[in-house]
């Protein structure tokens, strides 16, 4: 297979705009995926129920269960990342040949983790809710919002790995074609499901798993039709030893990693469900939805971060790369900052797009985007580091890193500060989330300069005239 069929070499040509052209397509990709969740939350928030409290509630079991969602999805969809590193790793070495043994084994794997996360999500929902400390007026839409969203795990986990290896190819324009149509759908029956069927909180859940089907559908079928590197093809259909190791020596640790952010989440989630309102749980919700916003276009950069590097691994371009990681940072730094001073500033007006006129759950909101959203370009720098080593092929040194400098952080912060000395107090709650990134991020940043300046070394002594 010759070069031609590759979408983009991101290791030749000028560095800015390279990044732009792929991140751009990757940061509305992103930002469609999360307005799946927001039209999720406005649907429900405006007109979920037949009053303000009957709305709040339902907005409330659809904040509730995110953090246990992500939980049991994490594990699987870090996988995803092993699947996109080997194939940047074998276009940038051009080894064309070895990206569909990749793409197969992946697809498979993606399979089988759907099936074992969509039974354990729909059998055990109200038990794992109930352990979360979900209140009881938000329990039992809470349980059937869940059970309907897992309906679409299997479709998500499957879109989601094949993106993760398109963009790897280089290919960041047709994962958000699919996203758009599916994200169409996902409105469309938002508003069927809650306005003409009065359904709820299940109601949004069902719109949402219909739109994954949709996106995943047509993510399969253009891979086996294309002539492309990541063609799926079923003939020859199957695992390979060599690629199911990699991707799972990978792919394991940065799943392991994010599935543990999200029990620090869950144990942060019901901290906020201790202040024992519905109305400080929708007005976290609110804010967690606009603050995702800022996150998704950080978190882009630092995906694209990952790709870059792997792609310039396998070429073996260190001092390339070099100039690369630095482009990233800025562009990390810059559109944080500046999207997180929008997001503060006009904070009550975007809260009141959720919750109308719900001056509790404003004060929440306000006080959430104050200190997350002013701060989240440090978390920006966090990721980076964490996906620039992961594409080197390293997974369990960040991992390590992240799980105790965040993870581990938090639940400490939370048992040994907020509970004892300021539990009336959530501004010290959210206040755990800036600190673990900026001690975390420091180290990843300081081993991603190492790991460059390790292998720009090694390269050099290999061509170097004995």
């Amino acid at each position: 297979m010759s070069s031609a069929t590759v979408k983009k070499n991101l290791t030749e040509g000028k560095i800015l705009p390279q990044i732009i052209s792929f991140a751009l397509p990757l940061i509305a990709t992103a930002v469609l995926q999360l307005l799946f969740n927001t039209a999720d939350m406005f649907v429900v928030g405006r007109w979920g129920g037949d009053t303000q409290a009957e709305c709040e509630i339902a907005l409330g079991a659809v904040g509730s269960c995110a953090p246990l969602i992500n939980l049991l999805v994490n594990l699987f969809m870090g996988l995803s990342v092993g699947a996109g590193v080997c194939v940047a790793h074998e276009i940038g070495a051009k080894h064309y040949s070895e990206v569909k043994s990749v793409v197969n084994t992946a697809v498979i794997l993606s399979l089988i983790a759907g099936a074992i996360v969509t039974a354990v999500g729909i059998i055990f929902a109200p038990h794992l809710l109930m352990l979360m400390g979900v209140e009881n007026s938000l329990l039992e839409p809470a349980v059937l919002y869940m059970r309907a969203y897992f309906f679409g795990i299997p479709a998500a986990l499957l879109y989601n790995f094949c993106a993760s290896m398109l963009r790897s190819a280089g290919d960041t324009s047709r994962p958000l074609i699919f996203l758009s149509v599916a994200g169409v759908v996902n409105v469309m029956l938002n508003l069927v499901m809650v306005l003409g069927f009065h359904t709820g909180a299940m109601g949004v859940g069902v719109a949402t798993a219909a739109s994954n089907w949709v996106s995943c559908t047509m993510i399969v079928i253009f891979m086996m039709r294309t002539d492309g590197p990541c063609k799926l093809s079923l003939k020859g259909f199957g695992i390979d030893r060599i690629k199911f190791k990699k991707i799972i020596s990978i792919g394991l640790p940065a799943g392991l990693q994010s599935s543990l952010f999200s029990i620090s989440n869950v144990i942060i989630q019901s901290a906020i469900q201790s202040f024992g309102t519905a109305a400080v749980v929708a007005g976290n919700t609110a804010a967690s939805n606009i603050d995702g916003y800022i996150y998704v276009v950080i978190n882009c950069f630092a995906t694209s971060a990952m790709t870059f590097t792997g792609q310039h691994v396998g070429a073996g371009k260190y001092e390339r790369l070099k100039k690369v990681l630095l482009w990233h940072a800025l562009l990390i730094v810059t559109s944080g900052i500046a999207l997180g001073t929008l997001s503060y500033i006009f904070a009550e007006p975007l809260i009141g797009i959720f919750q109308p006129g719900n001056k509790a759950a404003a004060e929440v909101g306000l006080t959430r985007l104050g200190i997350l959203g002013l701060t989240y370009f440090t978390c920006g720098l966090m990721d980076m580091g964490c996906y620039s080593l992961r594409g080197f092929g390293k997974s369990l040194s960040p991992t390590i890193v992240s799980l105790t400098g965040s993870c581990l952080f938090r639940i400490v912060w939370i048992y040994a500060v907020f509970y004892p000395f300021f539990s009336n107090n959530i501004a010290m709650l959210y206040l755990s989330y800036p600190i673990s990134w900026i001690v975390t991020g420091g180290i990843e940043i300081v081993l991603v300069i190492r790991e460059v300046m390790k292998r720009s070394k090694a390269a050099k002594e290999q061509i170097t005239p004995i």
